[in-house]
C-alpha cells in the first residue's frame, strides 16, 4: 500500500481526530452521521454513513435513498481508505442516481495503479498516489465529505483524477454565517467543479464535518444534502451558493475574448428584425448602453463618433431568441443561453431563493446570463409532488401567490398535484394581481378543466394530444395492436380536434408545447444521437452519459412515430388557426434544443419567419414587454444574434450564431461554449 508523503504536522492539521485513535475496536464507529436529501429544497429521502477501523484501514459504508416523485432511488457504497493518509484503497458504488439512472461501478488501487469496473467494461488506470480520489458524481453525500477531507490532507492539489473516470477541482471559497435553529454558526465554503456538470458548491464545520451540499441530480434538477443538525439553514445555503456561483462566473465573464461594451454600430448585415417585414441587406444598427437607438440601411444612418464599428459584413442579424420553458438550474445556464443566441428565457419552476438570487444578479447587469423571467411554481399534497410551495387551501393559493407577486414574478406556474378549487384559487389571486398563471394540467384533470378554472398557458403538448381521441380510445382494455391503429386513425381535423382548436381560440391559450423533448424520446435505436440533435456531440463530458435514452427498439418505434405525427399536425393546426404557440425546450440538450424546436415548427408548417417570430416576438407579446423585446427596431433592448448563414432560406441556419449581443454587450460565442465545458459548434453548422 503506498504511503503517503504529506507532512505529518500538516496531516493532524486537517484529519478528523479519530483517524489517529488506534486504540479503538473495530466494530466501534468511529463516526457516525445523517444527511437529509431535498430535491427543490423539499425533504425526499436520507443518506446514513458510518466509519469504521478495520487493521489499517478506514471503512466508509453509506446507505443513501430517496424518493422521487413516486418512484425510489436507491444507492449504497463503499469505501476503504488507508487509515494513516485517507488514500482511497477500494471502492464500489451500486444503485440509482436518479429515477431513470442506474449505477454499477468498482475501482482497486495497487499501488499507482487502479483497476476499475464500469458498465464499459474493465481496464486499468495509472494513478499520482498523492493526486487521486475515488468517487462517481453528487451522491452519496458522504463520499464528498471524504473527498474534501482528502484533499485537505494532501495539501489541497490543483485537481484530483476521479475514479473511475474524471476529474474535480476544489476551491476553498471563504466563511458563511448561517443561523440554525436561530444560532448563527460559521461555515467554511467549498466549491467543486467536476463531479457534475458545472460547479457545486459544499460547507464543512468547524469539526470539518460536511454540513450541506447544495448541486444537482442526475436530471439537472436541484439536489440539496443536509447534515440534519444544520437542515433548518437549508434556504440560506441555497441562495448563498447561487450568490457565490454567479461570482465565479461573472469574474470569468469579464475575461471572456471578444467580450464588447459601450456604444457599437454594427455594419454591413442583412436584417431580419422579427417584425415580419422583408430582411434589409446592407443595413446598420446602433446601440447605446442596453438600448438600439437606430436601425436603417447603412448609407441612411450616421455613426456617432464615440461608437464602436463592427464589420458584419455577409453576416445575417435577428432578434435575440427566447426559452419559454426554462428550468434554469445552475449557474452555467447563463451562458450557454448566450453562447446558442438565446437572449431571454421563462424560469417555470425553480427555488425561490436560487432564481431570485440569480435573477437579480442577472438583471442588474452583475451576472452573466440571458434576461430572466420568473414563474413560481406552486403543488398540492401527493405522491407525485415537487418542491414546497403546498397549495392545499385558497388561504396557501393567496399566501404563495402574493410572496411571489412581492418578489417581482410574473406568473404562477401550476405542478401536477393541485386540486381543481385550489387551480381556481390561485388563478384568481394571480389575475387579481396582474399575474398569469401557466403550468400542467393536474392528475385527474383535462385540458377543458384547468382553463376554465383560469389557466392563460398550458406547458407540453401532451396535454393536448389525448383530446384528440374519442373518449373510447382512452379504454385500459386496448391491446397494444388496438392502441397503434387508434393512434394512426386519429386526425386532428376530426370533430375533437375542431372541438379543441376552437376552444383554445376562444379562450387565447398559450401553449408551450416542448415538442422538441418528445422528438429526442422517439430516436430510434439505429439513429445515432448527434443525427437527431447535432449539438450532443458538443456537450460538456460530464453530460454525454446523460443526454439521451439508447434509442426506441423496433417493436416501439410505430406508436412513437404516429405520436410525433400526431403533434406536428396539431401545432400545425393551432398556428393556421392563430393560437399563441411559444418555444420552449425543458432543457433537453442544454442551449441546442431551441433551434431544434424552430425545425419542428417548420416541420409542421411554420414558416421561417414565423418559427423564429414562435421564439422573439409571440413570447414577447405573451409575456407583455412587447414594448422592449422581440424585434430588432430603434429603443427596445440590445438583443440579437449575428448568424453566418440566412434563417429565411433554411430554418437549420439559425444554427449559426456566431456572435451574441445581450442587454448591449457583445460576446462572441466560442467563448462562451467553452467557459462551460461545451465544444462550439464548427463553422456552416
Amino acid at each position: 500500500m503506498t504511503r503517503s508523503l504529506v507532512p505529518t504536522s500538516l496531516f493532524l492539521a486537517v484529519a478528523p481526530a479519530w483517524v489517529f485513535a488506534q486504540s479503538l475496536p473495530s466494530a466501534q464507529p468511529l463516526e457516525t452521521g445523517k444527511f437529509r436529501l431535498h430535491k427543490f429544497e423539499q425533504p425526499i429521502g436520507e443518506e446514513n454513513y458510518t466509519i469504521t477501523r478495520q487493521g489499517d484501514e478506514l471503512l466508509l459504508e453509506t446507505d443513501f435513498k430517496f424518493t422521487d416523485r413516486g418512484r425510489a432511488v436507491p444507492l449504497k457504497a463503499t469505501l476503504s481508505q488507508s487509515a494513516r493518509d485517507l488514500t482511497p484503497i477500494k471502492f464500489s458504488i451500486d444503485g440509482s442516481t436518479s429515477r431513470f439512472s442506474i449505477l454499477h461501478e468498482t475501482a482497486t488501487v495497487d499501488g499507482a495503479t487502479a483497476h476499475v469496473e464500469t458498465a464499459d467494461g474493465k481496464r486499468d488506470i495509472a494513478v499520482n498516489p498523492h493526486e487521486f480520489f475515488t468517487i462517481a458524481g453528487y451522491a452519496p453525500v458522504a463520499l464528498q465529505q471524504a473527498a474534501v477531507r482528502y484533499w485537505l490532507a494532501h495539501g489541497k492539489p490543483a485537481a484530483l483524477a476521479t475514479l473511475p473516470s474524471g476529474s474535480l477541482r476544489i476551491v476553498e471559497r471563504g466563511v458563511d454565517k448561517v443561523s440554525v435553529n436561530g444560532t448563527p454558526q460559521e461555515f467554511r465554503r467549498y466549491s467543486i467543479d467536476g463531479l457534475v456538470w458545472g460547479l457545486e458548491t459544499l460547507w464543512l464545520d468547524e469539526n470539518r464535518n460536511l454540513a450541506a451540499v447544495i448541486t444537482r441530480d442526475a436530471e439537472f434538477d436541484h439536489f440539496e444534502g443536509v447534515r440534519d443538525s444544520y437542515e433548518s439553514g437549508l434556504a440560506r445555503f441555497v441562495a448563498d451558493a447561487a450568490a457565490d456561483e454567479m461570482a465565479q462566473l461573472d469574474q470569468l465573464s469579464r475575461d471572456l475574448p471578444g467580450r464588447e461594451t459601450g456604444s457599437m454600430a454594427f455594419v454591413g448585415a442583412t436584417l431580419i428584425d422579427g417584425t415580419g417585414r422583408a430582411a434589409m441587406p446592407g443595413s446598420t444598427i446602433l446601440t447605446s448602453g442596453a438600448k438600439i437607438t437606430a436601425v436603417g440601411p447603412s448609407g441612411a444612418i450616421v455613426i456617432p463618433k464615440d461608437a464602436r464599428r463592427i464589420d458584419v459584413s455577409g453576416k445575417f442579424i435577428v432578434p435575440g431568441l427566447w426559452d419559454m420553458h426554462a428550468h434554469y438550474e445552475q449557474v452555467e445556464w447563463g451562458p450557454l443561453y448566450l453562447a446558442a443566441g438565446v437572449t431571454t428565457v421563462r424560469d417555470v419552476g425553480n427555488e425561490f431563493e436560487f432564481i431570485s438570487t440569480i435573477r437579480d444578479r442577472v438583471n442588474s447587469g452583475a451576472g452573466l446570463g440571458p434576461r430572466l423571467l420568473l414563474a413560481g411554481i406552486v403543488d398540492g399534497d401527493g405522491p407525485m409532488a415537487l418542491g414546497v410551495d403546498r397549495v392545499n387551501s385558497e388561504e396557501d393559493a393567496k399566501r404563495w401567490v402574493q410572496k411571489y407577486h412581492d418578489a417581482g414574478f410574473q406568473q404562477i406556474k401550476i405542478y401536477s398535484s393541485v386540486s381543481l378549487d385550489n387551480v381556481k384559487a390561485v388563478c384568481r389571486e394571480a389575475h387579481r394581481l396582474g399575474m398569469t398563471v401557466t403550468g400542467h394540467i393536474p392528475q385527474g384533470m383535462t385540458l377543458y378543466d384547468g382553463v376554465l378554472a383560469g389557466m392563460d398557458q398550458v406547458n407540453h403538448i401532451t396535454y393536448l394530444t389525448p383530446l384528440l381521441r374519442p373518449k373510447s380510445a382512452h379504454s385500459p382494455e386496448l391491446s397494444s395492436e388496438q392502441w397503434l391503429q387508434m393512434l394512426k386513425n386519429t386526425d386532428v381535423n376530426g370533430k375533437e380536434g375542431r372541438t379543441l382548436i376552437a376552444f383554445l381560440k376562444k379562450h387565447h391559450t398559450v401553449i408551450d408545447d416542448t415538442a422538441v423533448l418528445f422528438s429526442l424520446m422517439s430516436r430510434p435505436e439505429s439513429k445515432p444521437a448527434a443525427s437527431e440533435e447535432p449539438g450532443i456531440a458538443n456537450v460538456a463530458p460530464e453530460l454525454r452519459g446523460q443526454m439521451f435514452n439508447e434509442g426506441l427498439t423496433a417493436a416501439q418505434l410505430p406508436s412513437a412515430e404516429a405520436r410525433m405525427r400526431i403533434m406536428l399536425d396539431l401545432l400545425g393546426a393551432m398556428h393556421r388557426a392563430g393560437i399563441p404557440i411559444v418555444a420552449g425546450t425543458d432543457q433537453a440538450v442544454p442551449g441546442y434544443s431551441v433551434y431544434k424546436e424552430l425545425e419542428i415548427y417548420v416541420a409542421a408548417g411554420f414558416t421561417p419567419m414565423e418559427a423564429m417570430q414562435a421564439a422573439t416576438l409571440v413570447p414577447a407579446r405573451v409575456m407583455k414587454v412587447e414594448a422592449d423585446s422581440g424585434t430588432v427596431e430603434p429603443g427596445k433592448r440590445a438583443d440579437f444574434d449575428i448568424l453566418d448563414a440566412n434563417p429565411l432560406a433554411d430554418i437549420r441556419n439559425i444554427r449559426t450564431v456566431r456572435r451574441v449581443v445581450a442587454n448591449g454587450i457583445l460576446y462572441d460565442s466560442a467563448p462562451l461554449w467553452q467557459s462551460v465545458g461545451f465544444t462550439p459548434p464548427a463553422a456552416g453548422r
